[in-house]
C-alpha cells in the first residue's frame, strides 16, 4: 500500500524534531518531504551565539545533517519556502512553481524578528539575529571593525552583543526597560548582569528609546529621543518575535497571535497540524526550545501512537555568555501570598531568589552559581509541596537534602525523577540518559551521540557525568570518559592511536575496517586526525591522504576572507638578509600582493596572492634560498629570538644562534597543533619565551627549559621544565618534548591543554628522570624528520598536484566533457 504523505513546512528545529518523534514512534507510517526555505540542513538556532562568538563552527551546530535524511528515506527541498496552501484538495505550492499533494500537513514556520518601526530601519547595516545569515553578516561587519550597537537588552541581545565584542567591536547594548532581561530576572539579578557585562567593555544603556537609525546610504550610528548620538558601523535588532502566521492566515486556518491548536496541535483544518514558535495553545506562544519539544511529543503522540495531550509548559531560560550564570524560571513578579526566599553573597558575586506561593515554588531566579537551577525547575514544574524543606530551601539541593547531597556530589543527581529535564537544548530527561547508558553508551561522547545530551551549550555536561557515575558505579572509568575521535567511531583518540601501532594500520581505510567505523568514509573530524595520526605513528610508511588535510595544508598557504592567499617563507630564528628581501619584495610587486606584513614570529607575511600564482611565487622564493614557514600547517610555526649576547650588552648566551639551530632541526614536523618556539637571550625574556609551546630563557650557568604556554584569548605562562648546561642538551630536551607531545597529544590539542591533563609531574618524569626514555623520544624525533623535512613548495613550483592551482576556469570544461563522455 502507498504510505500516506506527510508534508512539513519548514526545516527547523520544531519541523524536524516533530519528524524524529513520528519516526521513533513509527518509522514507516509516513512518505516524508520536508520543505524548508534556508539552503542548509537543520541546525540549532539556540547555537547561533556560540556561532558568532566563534565557540562553534556551523558543522559543530548541525542536528540533523544529509546522511539523517537519506537514511531515513526523506526528501528534503531547500531554498524554495512554500508559498501556497490549497486545503480543498491538499496540496502545497512552492516558490519555484512545485506542487505537492499531502494527506496530513505540519506547519512549523517558526517566528519573524520583530523590526522596530523608526526611520532607517531598512538602511545598509542594520541586521536582525535568527539565522545563518544574520551571523554571516555580523562577522563581515566585525571583520571590517567599528562600533556596533544592539538594540534589546533580552537574551538574544545580549548574547549577540557578546559575540560582537568578542569579535573585536566596541557594543552598546540599548534596552528601553530599566532591568536587563526583565522577562526573565528581576531588578536585582539585572543589576549584577549590566555590572558584570559592563566590566567586559561592553557599554549597557537602560531606559534608552531608540529614536531613528541615521546615516548616508549605509548606517552612520543611532540616535535617542533624549538627543545622544551613538555611532555605530552596524546595528542588530533584537527586540523580540512575532510568529510567522502569513501562510496560514493565506489558507484560511484560525490564527490569533498564532495559529490555533488543540491539546494534539490540530489547527482548525484537521488535516493540518502545527508545532512550534508559530503556534498559539490556550492563548499562550511561546519563545523558548523546551516547549517546542513538549509540543513535539504530543504532536507525535496524536499522529501514530496513543495521544498523550499537550497542555502547556513552564518555562526555563540560561544565558549562554560565557563566565556569567544566569538561570530563571516561573514567575518571579510576587503578588499576593507569595513569599520571597532570597541570599546574597556580594563577595562571590551569587544573588539567588526563589518564590513560594502555598508551601509551593513558583519562580526562581539565579545568578552566579545556577547548579540548583534543575533542581528547582523540577520542584515548579511538579509543584512539589516545599513545606518541609523550606527553611533550607535557598541553600539548594544538597542542604535541603540533609546533606547527603554534599558528601557525595552525585547523590543529587541520583535523587532526580527520570523525568527531570537534563538538557534543555536538546529536551533530554533524566530517564533517557540513564536508559542510553544502560544500553552501553558508557562515556560522554557516546551518550551524546545516543541522546544529543550536553552536545549544544554543554551547560549539562556535569549533570551526564554525574549520572554515568552513578549508572556504572564501580564499571565507571573516569578515564574512558575522554571524548571518542566523532561520532564515527565509540574509540577514543588514545585508542585510535594505540591500535594503530598494534594492528600495523598505515592508512585511513584500513583504519576504519579495521575499527569498525560506523560511517563509509568517516567525516570532516576524524580524516585529518587519522590522518595525523598515521603520519606520527608510521613516519616514512603511512600512506598519506592529501583530501583529509584542511585547505590551508592543501594548499600550503593561509586562505584569506576574499579568497586570496597570504604566504609566509620561513626566516631562521627571525634573521633575513638583503638576498631574501629583495626576493619578497620582487613578488610582493610582480604578483601585486595587497599587503606585506611583519608577523608576531619575526617573518614577513605576503597577502592577497592568487590560488593560480601560488606555484610561481614558491618558486621565486626558492630561488633566494627560501622555503615554506607552514603559516598554514599543524607544525611548527616559529623559533622566535632576542639579539642575545652577540648584540645585546644584557646578553647571556647566543640566543639567535640557538633559535636558529632549533628551528633548523624542528621545521616541517606535523604535530596535534600549531606550535612556536622562543628563545630569549636573558631573564629580561624579550622573546616572550615564557608564552611558548616550548620556551628557552638563557642565564649565565645555562639555559633554563619551559613549556606548554600560549598566548591568544586564554594567555597561559609556561611550566618550569628543567635547567641544562648546554646547547645540544636544550636541543634534546626539546626534540624529546615534541615528540611526546606528536606521540600522545589528541589531533587539535595544543600543548597547554595537554600539559594540564597530563600533568607537568608526568612530562618531568618522562623527559627529565627519564634519561634512556629521552633518548629514545629524541631518536625517534629525529628519525620522522628525515621525511618531513622537504619543502613542499618546491614540490609544488616543480609542478606536484598543479591541478590544485588552476583556475576555476580552466577547469570547468575539462569537467565538463568528462560529463558528457560518461
Amino acid at each position: 500500500m502507498t504510505k500516506p504523505h506527510l508534508i512539513v513546512i519548514g526545516n527547523g528545529m520544531a519541523g524536524c524534531r516533530a519528524v524524529e518523534e513520528i519516526l521513533a514512534r513509527d518509522a514507516n507510517r509516513y512518505r516524508i518531504t520536508i520543505f524548508g526555505a534556508e539552503p542548509h540542513v537543520n541546525y540549532n538556532r539556540i547555537m547561533l551565539s556560540p556561532l558568532l562568538a566563534g565557540d562553534k563552527a556551523f558543522d559543530d551546530i548541525v542536528i540533523n545533517d544529509l546522511a539523517w535524511y537519506a537514511d531515513n528515506a526523506i526528501e528534503l527541498v531547500t531554498s524554495d519556502p512554500v508559498v501556497a496552501i490549497d486545503r480543498k484538495i491538499q496540496t502545497v505550492t512552492a516558490r519555484s512553481g512545485r506542487v505537492e499533494s499531502y494527506d496530513t500537513l505540519i506547519l512549523a514556520t517558526g517566528s519573524d524578528p520583530f523590526i522596530i518601526p523608526v526611520p532607517g530601519h531598512d538602511m545598509q547595516g542594520v541586521v536582525t539575529f535568527r539565522d545563518i545569515d544574520d551571523v554571516g553578516a555580523m562577522l563581515r561587519a566585525a571583520d571590517a571593525g567599528g562600533d556596533a550597537v544592539v538594540i534589546g537588552g533580552g537574551l538574544l541581545g545580549l548574547e549577540a552583543a557578546h559575540g560582537l565584542s568578542l569579535r573585536g567591536m566596541k557594543v552598546t547594548v540599548l534596552h528601553i526597560m530599566p532591568t536587563l532581561m526583565e522577562r526573565q530576572l528581576d531588578e536585582a539579578a539585572g543589576w549584577l548582569l549590566k555590572e558584570a557585562l559592563e566590566a567586559r567593555g561592553q557599554t549597557i544603556l537602560t531606559g534608552a528609546d531608540t529614536a531613528e537609525i541615521y546615516g548616508q546610504g549605509k548606517v552612520e550610528g543611532v540616535r535617542l529621543k533624549d538627543g545622544r548620538d551613538i555611532p555605530a558601523a552596524l546595528v542588530v535588532m533584537a527586540v523580540g518575535i512575532r510568529p510567522n502566521v502569513k501562510l496560514a492566515r493565506t489558507a484560511g486556518l484560525a490564527i490569533g497571535r498564532g495559529i490555533h491548536v488543540d491539546d494534539h496541535l490540530v489547527t482548525s483544518d484537521a488535516n493540518v497540524l502545527a508545532v512550534g514558535e508559530c503556534v498559539e495553545h490556550n492563548g499562550l506562544v511561546y519563545g523558548l526550545v523546551a516547549p517546542l519539544w513538549d509540543m513535539c511529543r504530543s504532536l507525535a503522540d496524536g499522529l501514530v501512537a496513543t495521544p498523550s495531550g499537550y497542555t502547556g509548559s513552564v518555562t526555563s531560560t540560561k544565558l549562554k555568555v560565557s563566565g556569567i550564570d544566569v538561570f530563571s524560571a516561573g514567575d518571579f513578579s510576587g503578588g499576593e501570598g507569595c513569599e520571597d526566599i532570597v541570599m546574597r553573597d556580594a563577595a562571590r558575586g551569587i544573588y539567588k531568589r526563589v518564590v513560594v506561593k502555598d508551601d509551593r515554588i513558583v519562580g526562581a531566579v539565579l545568578y552566579g552559581d545556577t547548579q540548583d537551577g534543575n533542581w528547582y525547575f523540577d520542584l515548579l514544574r511538579k509543584q512539589q509541596d516545599v513545606a518541609e524543606i523550606r527553611d533550607a530551601l535557598i541553600f539548594g539541593q544538597a542542604f535541603a537534602s540533609g546533606g547527603a547531597a554534599s558528601a557525595n556530589p552525585n547523590a543529587a543527581v541520583a535523587a532526580l525523577a527520570d523525568d527531570a529535564e537534563i538538557c534543555g537544548c536538546n529536551g533530554v530527561s533524566k530517564g533517557r540518559v540513564v536508559g542510553a547508558i544502560a544500553g552501553g553508551a558508557c562515556t560522554l561522547d557516546a551518550v551524546r551521540a545516543c541522546t544529543k545530551a550536553s552536545a549544544s551549550c554543554g551547560s549539562c555536561t556535569p549533570l551526564v557525568e554525574g549520572l554515568l557515575a552513578v549508572t556504572l558505579g564501580d564499571a565507571f572509568d573516569g578515564e574512558r570518559s575522554a571524548p571518542t575521535v566523532c561520532k564515527c567511531t565509540s574509540f577514543t583518540h588514545e585508542d585510535v592511536r594505540r591500535l594503530i601501532l598494534e594492528k600495523d594500520l598505515k592508512a585511513i581505510p584500513q583504519v576504519m575496517q579495521a575499527l569498525h567505523w560506523t560511517t563509509p568514509d568517516g567525516c570532516s573530524s576524524c580524516r585529518p586526525a587519522l590522518n595525523y595520526y598515521l603520519l606520527c605513528a608510521w613516519p616514512g610508511e603511512f600512506v598519506d591522504d592529501n583530501q583529509s588535510r584542511f585547505v590551508n595544508e592543501r594548499m600550503h598557504a593561509n586562505i584569506q576572507k576574499d579568497g586570496t592567499y597570504s604566504v609566509v617563507p620561513r626566516m631562521w630564528g627571525g634573521v633575513t638578509n638583503p638576498r631574501e628581501l629583495r626576493a619578497i619584495a620582487d613578488v610582493a610587486e610582480k604578483y601585486e600582493a595587497r599587503m606585506v606584513k611583519v608577523t608576531g614570529g619575526q617573518r614577513l607575511d605576503i597577502f592577497g596572492i592568487k590560488k593560480e600564482d601560488l606555484p610561481a611565487v614558491w618558486a621565486d622564493l626558492n630561488a633566494a634560498g627560501m622555503v615554506s614557514g607552514h603559516a598554514y600547517a599543524k607544525a611548527l610555526r616559529t623559533v622566535k629570538t632576542c639579539v642575545g649576547s652577540e648584540w645585546c650588552r644584557f646578553g647571556t648566551q647566543d640566543s639567535t644562534g640557538l633559535g636558529i639551530k632549533t628551528e633548523q632541526m624542528t621545521w616541517g614536523s606535523f604535530m596535534p597543533h600549531k606550535f612556536k618556539i622562543a628563545v630569549s637571550g636573558c631573564p629580561r625574556n624579550c622573546a616572550e619565551a615564557t608564552i611558548k609551546d616550548f620556551g628557552v630563557i638563557c642565564v649565565d650557568s645555562g639555559y633554563e627549559l619551559s613549556i606548554g604556554g600560549n598566548g591568544g584569548i586564554k594567555l597561559r605562562g609556561t611550566d618550569f621544565l628543567c635547567k641544562v648546561a648546554t646547547e645540544q642538551a636544550a636541543l634534546d630536551h626539546c626534540a624529546a618534548f615534541i615528540q611526546l607531545y606528536r606521540e600522545e597529544a589528541r589531533y587539535l590539542d595544543r600543548t597547554a591543554p595537554w600539559v594540564e591533563r597530563v600533568g607537568l609531574d608526568y612530562i618531568k618524569a618522562r623527559i627529565v628522570e627519564d634519561v634512556e626514555g629521552r633518548e629514545a623520544l629524541t631518536a625517534r624525533f629525529h628519525y620522522s624528520q628525515r621525511f618531513m623535512q622537504d619543502d613542499p613548495w618546491a614540490k609544488r613550483a616543480a609542478g606536484e598536484d598543479y591541478k590544485l592551482h588552476q583556475h576555476l576556469a580552466e577547469i570547468r570544461p575539462l569537467a565538463t566533457s568528462a560529463l558528457v563522455t560518461a
